[in-house]
């Protein structure tokens, strides 16, 4: 796949995901880019077979947001996320800021983008909830790729599903996604203990600007609920180390956590990793020692190529029984929820 390739078809994923001036950009940049300065060689010249894996266009995405939104492109700022602009006028600017901003661009390329997407909590809330009721422990919660750990204050959010709302009722945050099948039991998580891991941890004060850059500009709710969770983390500052997931998962699990859950999860994180990543992982959590009251817990949000949204998986250890929760969007608009009643599911089982 060529680089033009790949980001018409995350311009038609833009597009679906209701993000018409993302998908504009990209299709700009598909048609116009030349050879023959350092961002532009940089992306023509990407290994084909990484393209998709490291979201490419999403990171050239966020790079030109991120200018705009540190005013440090005013000749595209003119005209950023304006749809009374025509496709001339606007690849000119684009052309100059990648151009002569490329020392501000290549250092963002070289990072995967970590949009921490808020409204993904609604499918850990509804499988925090999902575990208490099934085994009745409190959680400890161990995120992988959380960047500044917005989803790692998921019980600090609620989730209203009609007239049933899970979580606080003076909630910072409320998601309200477009919710399909059963409605996840109320039986509210008690968190022992939270932490998670990310190759660039940022911090939700001193990379506020980094962070919504990987929302897009024509979406001003994600972009508000966001600024809400952005404002939480800063005043709860939830603990996010910088390493490998890998290496951090291993030393983790090695602490046993007696009379708990531990709740490891992620999402739109696994792509990141190599094959042997992903299987060490897995490995890890399969050779983990555990008592009859230490159960472990695998919540996976991620993309399967199947579509529509990501498949979400519980997969519960020792045993290594996967569980399917069925689907949801991307961005958390709409969850497909297909899990098993927790308590008919433990009656089975034991």
């Amino acid at each position: 796949m060529s680089f033009r390739d790949h980001a018409r078809a995350q311009a038609a994923a833009c597009e679906e995901l209701g993000s018409a001036y993302t998908a504009r950009i990209l299709r700009l940049v598909a048609d116009h880019l030349r050879p023959g300065h350092a961002v532009a060689d940089r992306l023509l010249g990407w290994p084909g077979e990484r393209l998709d894996n490291d979201a490419v266009a999403l990171r050239l995405a966020g790079a030109l947001h991120y200018l705009v939104l540190t005013r440090q492109a005013a000749i595209l700022a003119r005209f950023y996320g304006r749809s009374d602009i025509d496709d001339p006028q606007l690849w000119r600017s684009l052309d100059a800021v990648l151009r002569l901003k490329a020392a501000a661009i290549m250092p963002v390329l070289e990072n995967a983008p970590q949009t921490n997407e808020v409204a993904r909590s609604a499918v850990f809330i509804a499988a925090g909830h999902w575990l208490t009721a099934a085994f009745g422990l409190p959680l400890v919660l161990s995120e992988l790729g959380c960047a500044a750990g917005l989803n790692l204050i998921w019980d600090h959010y609620a989730l209203q599903i009609g007239d049933q709302r899970l979580g606080p009722e003076d909630a910072t945050l409320t998601l309200s996604p477009d919710w399909r099948g059963a409605v996840p039991p109320v039986a509210a998580p008690v968190i022992r203990a939270r932490a998670g891991v990310d190759r660039n941890p940022l911090d939700p004060v001193a990379d506020r600007d980094r962070l919504q850059s990987y929302i897009w500009v024509d979406q001003p709710a994600r972009l508000a609920r966001q600024a809400t969770a952005l404002d939480l983390a800063a005043e709860l500052q939830p603990p996010v180390r910088e390493g490998c997931a890998v290496a951090w998962l291993s030393d983790r699990l090695s602490r046993p956590q007696p009379q708990a859950c531990h709740m490891v999860y992620h999402s739109l994180f696994w792509q990141y990793l190599t094959d042997a990543q992903q299987r060490e992982i897995i490995d890890t959590m399969a050779r983990t020692r555990l008592q009859p009251n230490e159960p472990l817990a695998h919540v996976a949000m991620e993309d399967d190529g199947e579509g529509p949204g990501a498949r979400l998986t519980l997969t519960l250890w020792p045993q290594g029984t996967e569980i399917a929760l069925g689907r949801a969007d991307f961005h958390g608009a709409w969850v497909d929820w297909q899990a098993p009643d927790p308590q008919a599911w433990t009656a089975r089982r034991g």
